[in-house]
């Protein structure tokens, strides 16, 4: 066992997420070995980043305790200007060894003067800080850097050809992230003498190829070319990506091939890897198919429910219905020769001859075609690059156990394992559903929703009286024998989710019901729209934040003066009661003082009033005194 290895990360860029350089030297100061990546999709910000660090460890490293590493990540555009040593032989190869000759492209001069700063670094036994040059080809793979615009619009689909800037004959020098990785890893563990190596995988492809193979597995699986300058027209690219994709070189390595230690995932290249790679692009990006299949009576809204979904995930809707009537479309565009540009002459016979016999089974069957016809088609539309890519919503079918069997699980393997004891049934899970949901509803409910429907409507939908009740009864039955379509996919451990359509009768929209949904199936896996399409939807954002705001601050407006006019309300009512509380208080004493007066007026009033009239007339220097000797006295007379 080796000895243990740690490595640290660190992610340097605009504060506050990143260290300052005081921060960030004393952590190169604690590794062993630094790796710095300015490789084609670097900023001039992350260039002048590691020349910084080249001449800040190479100052400093006399004070070293132990030798350090510095392996510099650069790109093989700092040969895109070199000259060929033979003039007559414009094709002959560029030889790693020959790395002082190259000149590089002028958008990656920085590039090459970092590069020359790592070489200088003294080399012996005394020097404590050893460089070396990695001069990597463009990469790709872990979800695409360069190559993410072909890869992005193949897979959506939008387009029905790939676009191929400039002639395509460019020769593109490319190494897989991960065997970048492993040259890095190996230039760690083994003492390099030469300090500069050229890190490419052993294609020799084109731009040409590339987008082609791209387009094949991926895409619509045609291309063509457009002028270089319209990827920037386009927004496709930006200058310096368009720079990269427009290199044209052809280099001889040695180092790399001759690392009998470097485990090479993808050695023979990008295309012949190309499916692993998409696989690769697709699961690193989350781009995995949403595959869901909708089940219940007619009139349930399997098909508004399946729209919306479709709208929601932007994912393929599927009708059998209407399978017939576009595979007719397609095979009759394919004889025209509007399907394909290049139709070969066998092409646009089996299109003819398949196209006879579709028309002879219709004829023969009063217009429908017979069930294992029709199963070919679905299939070969749950096969199609859209629904692998995006995925799709099945709208009602299959309606039995059986069909689902012929569709879904038809092509068995023979090899299966006979020790396992409890085997999950075989099925295809391209094409299978992952997400099943069965909408349930009464018959009542149902009948009365058909009844509500205007004419027109019922006889567009087969919803009349006799249709819809043979429908609803031929539905029952289909679910009520021995092994159901539900059957079918719970013993393949594909539960079907049962929602209940009468919970939310009132909700037109079926709100409730794509809200259950989405919750079970998750988010979409999905790119967002084009560019109009989000300036669009922020818009309409934007204008519901506003309409909320004003309807809160509308609403606020009525609980204010609402609340304000009940105040005022109950203030007048306080203000009426005090009054009247008032008044009875001042009846209530007046009351009670009347016996009291009266008793004072018979008995008091009179004598005292004529004992202060004799007081006023006498004056006495003691009125008090005067007064109460005057009442006495009289008191005693009577």
């Amino acid at each position: 066992m080796g000895p243990f290895v740690a490595f640290r990360i660190i992610l340097y860029g605009p504060p506050p997420q990143s260290p300052d350089r005081d921060e960030l030297f004393q952590l190169l100061l604690e590794c062993d070995v630094v790796v710095y990546n300015i490789s084609e999709s670097s900023s001039q910000q992350q260039v002048a980043e590691a020349a910084w660090a080249v001449k800040a460890l190479r100052d400093e490293m006399q004070n070293f305790e132990s030798r350090k590493n510095f392996i510099l990540i650069s790109s093989v555009m700092t040969w895109t200007m070199t000259k060929p040593s033979d003039p007559n032989d414009p094709e002959d190869p560029f030889l790693e060894e020959e790395f002082i000759r190259r000149r590089p492209h002028p958008s990656f001069r920085s590039h090459n003067d970092v590069e020359k700063l790592v070489l200088k670094l003294p080399r012996g036994k005394t020097s404590k800080l050893k460089g070396y040059v990695v001069a990597a080809g463009l990469q790709y793979g872990m979800g695409e850097n360069i190559f993410h615009y072909f890869f992005k619009v193949s897979w959506i689909m939008k387009d029905p050809k790939i676009p191929i800037f400039g002639n395509g004959t460019n020769r593109i020098p490319m190494i897989h992230v991960c065997d970048l990785g492993r040259v890095i890893e190996n230039i760690i563990k083994v003492k390099l003498r030469s300090k500069y190596v050229i890190a490419i995988d052993d294609s020799k492809s084109t731009l040409e190829d590339i987008v082609k193979a791209i387009s094949e597995v991926l895409g619509p699986e045609k291309t063509y070319k457009l002028p270089l300058q319209d990827a920037i027209t386009m927004k496709a690219f930006k200058q310096d990506e368009l720079d990269c994709l427009s290199i044209n070189l052809r280099l001889d390595v040695s180092i790399v091939s001759n690392m009998y230690s470097l485990n090479w995932a993808y050695k023979d290249g990008l295309l012949e890897n190309m499916r692993i790679i998409v696989e690769e692009y697709k699961n690193k990006r989350k781009l995995l198919p949403i595959k869901i299949f909708l089940i219940g009576p007619p009139a349930v809204g399997k098909t508004t429910i399946a729209k919306k979904l479709c709208q929601h995930y932007r994912i393929h809707y599927i009708n059998v219905n209407n399978l017939t009537e576009e595979k007719i479309t397609q095979l009759k565009r394919m004889i025209e020769g509007d399907e394909l540009d290049d139709a070969s002459e066998e092409a646009t016979d089996a299109a003819q001859k398949q196209l006879e016999i579709m028309n002879e089974s219709m004829e023969n069957n009063e217009g429908q075609l017979p069930e294992h016809q029709i199963f070919d088609i679905l299939r070969e539309k749950l096969y199609s690059k859209p629904c692998r890519n995006q995925g799709f919503v099945l709208d009602g079918f299959p309606e039995s156990s059986e069909q689902a069997k012929k569709i879904f699980s038809d092509e068995e393997p023979e090899i299966q394992n006979l020790d396992v004891t409890y085997k999950v049934p075989w099925f295809n899970k391209i094409i299978t559903p992952e997400h099943v949901f069965a909408l349930d509803a009464s018959d009542d409910f149902l009948t009365e929703r058909v009844q509500r429907l205007s004419e027109s409507v019922t006889e567009k939908m087969c919803y009349t009286q006799e249709e819809f009740v043979s429908r609803l009864a031929q539905y029952r039955q289909l679910f009520s024998s021995a092994e159901t379509l539900l059957d079918f996919f719970d013993h393949r451990e594909i539960h079907p989710k049962h929602i209940d359509i009468e919970i939310s009768s009132d909700d037109l929209e079926y709100t409730c019901v794509m809200r259950k949904i989405t919750e079970i199936v998750g988010v979409p896996r999905n790119y967002g729209g084009t560019p109009q399409e989000e300036e669009e939807k922020n818009q309409r954002r934007e204008e519901e934040r506003r309409q909320k705001l004003a309807a809160e601050a509308a609403e606020r407006k009525i609980r204010k003066e609402t609340a304000l006019a009940k105040m005022t309300d109950q203030y007048e009512e306080w203000q009426k009661n005090l009054l009247l509380v008032r008044q009875q208080e001042s009846e209530l004493l007046e009351a009670r003082a009347l016996p009291l007066r009266n008793y004072l007026m018979k008995y008091v009033i009179p004598s005292l009033g004529e004992a202060m009239l004799e007081c006023s007339g006498i004056k006495p220097e003691d009125p008090v005194d005067f007064l109460a000797e005057h009442l006495l006295w009289n008191n005693k007379e009577d």
